[in-house]
């Protein structure tokens, strides 16, 4: 494709030097005898981690291990994303095939933070960090993760109102009883700096005291990008009481700090299926993209967010059979957000001369402008206090081996946002050599005295029973009931001076449930049936409400229900260190809001939409050298019931790729060196309507293929490069509702990274 380019700087690698020292223990009084030492080698050996299979889902709610768990559930261990050199969780979930960012928002408004999609819906509200959802448009670091449980399918039952399509959960690092040191430096392209510590002590052996600390610094730009910044800071620290004991205590506190300038995209223009928004204006059809490393904001431009969450988990053992764990949880998230956002439409993109601007040319496409009308703010804070009690008890009756986990939960949200004026005004910028410190006048932010605050407080009773029969047969049901009451106000200012307050309430109770029968053929296998169920009301995934007819978040609405059938089976080989799953599912959401075709006036809830498809994948260990992680997905997306969603015209669902694939393979030779790699496919994701004219209707599908290599400098030191997109391959990573603006996806680059532990 033809481009126009802005002059810049060669992409350049950078690499921190390394300098650590190393305080060994003295050795031991006196030595082992050979039959101890041979004797400690082998159970060493025997309880080796597999860096990629992981064995269990982190949730308590999930008792069994992941071959006897009959629902699709993807297990990202912190081995996999590390490797990747994966620095946030919309990265590390690169290793879940369908699973992505593909869209960058509406109209003006361009999504910050973890804006995710997963089977063909936003799952951005259903992300969790250890069991408790955790609220906040922010990118969430995983300096801090162990592992990342994508959950796919309805998780009503597990936690309560959420996407029809499945969650997502983290699960932090916790201190344990091992005394050890690991960090990382790393420098790459697009200026990147990152350092992490993380720090294991024993404090009291005896007592079953540690103390845990994980530190993150990142100071880096981007490497698809001009001007974009990332540059965040973190510290989470843990102690742990009674490890090892019947009673166990975790106090955990984590901050984020970051202060980053934020990506609002390009223009779509000269993209394929880019045709003129102005018929008076066709030359625009064949004209050149623009430089996909422009930036087309504003040196003010900014993204501040600061986050913090305390934690308190306690674990007790009644007996083996009985045991009871209390999660306490605040967590607040403030963000202070201001974009240079534009429409490519008719109005603003400038090709012919005017008054202001005579030297405009329409044939010569370099002296064309751009008019950036749309100044941005978002000042939000997020709060979240809960507290979850899980009970999981293991009785006989009979013949009949059961687990049974019960829960209590209680959860109070707020969020609050304020209305912010005086962005000041910017003038049109050339559109194939944007210049982001352009003059801008007026520039005096401050807050309206408009804004919302939107509540809601749930309590959650919610009970499941794993049945075992004999070796070979398991039955699983599970029940949930939810009252949830939501609180909204909105303060617009009026014409007519001053401010008008708008209050709103919903309030219901929401009872969800899974029922699933599983079979073993052998056992490290199994072969499953599941139906499940999941509730969102109106306002559930973003605290506020609409008395708009035309609003899904009006609060006389029924809530959206979802039902998902699925089969699948699940194989453990090669003495239980790979893992082979594959599953067919089908999802229904119902009560979508649908607008009468002859009483325009008049909404209904007739609307209903179905996600079908295939899912496989494959992780951990084929060799003692060898290991691999890799899933496919095909997704047949479908309004059963409603109109079109996709600008397209297609009966399917926008930003939701039909085939995804993703891989990542390692080869560790016996002389110290690892080489390992892997390639990703998305395909074509066709966007949503709004009625925008001569914007591409989708954005084509994309292979990129990443590379590693690493060598152990030392038993404590080894250096890692990685290599992103092996091909340079051009690709549009998401696109905004209208079509005007699309984030380019990132070209060739590399990072070099020196990991050290003792």
């Amino acid at each position: 494709m033809a481009q126009i380019k802005s002059r810049k700087h060669p992409t350049r690698l950078q690499m921190s030097t390394v300098l650590a020292s190393l305080l060994l223990p003295a050795a031991a009084a006196h030595a082992a005898d050979p039959q101890d030492k041979q004797m400690s080698e082998v159970v060493a050996e025997a309880t080796k981690e597999n860096d990629f299979k992981a064995e269990r889902a982190s949730s308590p709610k999930y008792t069994e291990k992941l071959v006897n768990t009959p629902q699709t559930i993807t297990v990202i261990k912190k081995e996999l994303f590390e490797q990747q050199a994966a620095t946030t969780l919309t990265e590390a979930l690169r290793n879940s095939p369908g699973v992505g960012t593909f869209f960058l928002g509406e109209n003006g408004n361009t999504n910050t933070g973890d804006a995710i999609f997963l089977r063909g819906f936003d799952t951005s509200g259903s992300i969790h960090v250890d069991g408790v959802r955790d609220v906040g448009s922010i990118s969430r670091d995983v300096f801090n993760i162990e592992q990342i449980d994508v959950l796919k399918g309805p998780a009503g039952t597990d936690t309560g109102r959420g996407a029809p399509t499945g969650s997502i959960n983290m699960q932090s690092k916790q201190a344990t009883l091992e005394n050890a040191i690991a960090g990382t430096i790393m420098g790459g392209s697009g200026s990147q700096k990152r350092a992490t510590a993380d720090i294991n002590r024993v404090l009291n052996a005896e007592n079953g005291i540690a103390f845990r600390l994980n530190v993150m610094a990142q100071d880096s730009e981007s490497a698809a990008r001009d001007v974009v910044k990332n540059k965040r800071w973190g510290v989470a620290p843990t102690v742990a009481f009674g490890l090892g004991g019947k009673t166990r205590a975790h106090l955990s506190y984590l901050h984020v700090k970051q202060d980053n300038i934020p990506d609002g995209g390009v223009p779509t223009i000269g993209l394929p299926g880019y045709t003129s928004p102005d018929a008076t204006r066709p030359y625009i059809s064949n004209a050149p993209m623009v430089d996909p490393e422009g930036f087309y904001g504003h040196v003010s431009d900014h993204d501040d967010v600061t986050a913090d969450m305390a934690t308190v988990r306690i674990d007790h053992d009644f007996s083996p059979a009985l045991r009871i764990q209390n999660t306490a949880r605040y967590g607040k998230t403030k963000q202070d957000y201001l974009l240079t956002a534009f429409m490519g439409n008719t109005v603003n993109l400038m090709t012919v001369p005017t008054a202001a601007y005579p030297s405009i040319d329409p044939a010569n496409p370099s002296t064309w402008m751009l008019n950036r009308t749309t100044r941005t703010f978002k000042d939000v804070e997020n709060r979240i206090m809960a507290n979850q009690t899980v009970v999981t008890w293991d009785v006989t009756t009979g013949a009949l081996q059961h687990t049974v986990v019960g829960g209590l939960e209680f959860i109070s949200e707020k969020q609050t946002s304020y209305g912010r004026a005086g962005g000041g005004v910017l003038l049109p910028t050339p559109l194939y050599a944007p210049n982001p410190d352009g003059s801008l006048d007026g520039l005096n932010t401050v807050r309206t005295g408009a804004g919302s605050q939107g509540s809601t407080d749930t309590q959650a009773l919610y009970v499941f029973d794993t049945i075992k029969i004999g070796e070979q047969w398991m039955v699983n049901a599970g029940v949930r009931v939810d009252h949830y009451d939501t609180d909204y106000v909105s303060t617009a200012l009026a014409t007519t001076g001053g401010l008008t307050a708008t209050a709103l309430n919903s309030s219901d109770t929401l009872t969800t449930g899974k029922l699933s029968v599983l079979y073993k053929p052998t056992p490290n296998s199994s072969v499953y049936a599941t139906v499940a169920s999941s509730k969102q009301p109106p306002g559930g995934a973003n605290f506020t409400l609409s008395s708009s007819a035309s609003s899904a978040a009006n609060p006389t609405l029924d809530p959206q229900e979802t039902t998902t059938k699925e089969i699948g089976t699940k194989w453990d080989f090669l003495e239980q260190k790979l893992a082979f799953t594959a599953a067919l599912y089908r999802t229904d959401v119902k009560n979508e809001l649908e607008q009468d075709p002859t009483n325009t006036a008049v909404y209904y809830q007739n609307g209903r939409k179905r996600v079908e498809g295939l899912e496989l994948s494959v992780q951990g260990q084929v060799t003692p050298n060898w290991m691999v992680s890799a899933g496919y997905t095909h997704m047949k997306t479908s309004v059963e019931a409603g109109r079109v969603v996709t600008a397209a015209g297609q009966n399917a669902l926008s930003y939701t790729p039909k085939d995804a694939f993703t891989s990542w393979t390692t080869y560790n030779f016996p002389f110290g060196l690892t080489v390992g790699g892997g390639v990703r496919y998305n395909g074509k994701l066709l966007r949503g309507t709004d009625g925008a004219v001569g914007t591409p209707a989708y954005a084509k599908s994309y292979w990129v293929a990443d590379a590693m290599a690493s060598y152990a400098l030392t038993k404590n030191v080894d250096l890692r490069l990685n290599v992103y997109n092996l091909a340079d391959e051009e690709y549009v990573a998401a696109i905004n509702k209208s079509g005007y603006r699309y984030t380019p996806g990132t070209p060739r680059s590399a990072s070099l990274t020196a990991n050290f532990r003792f």
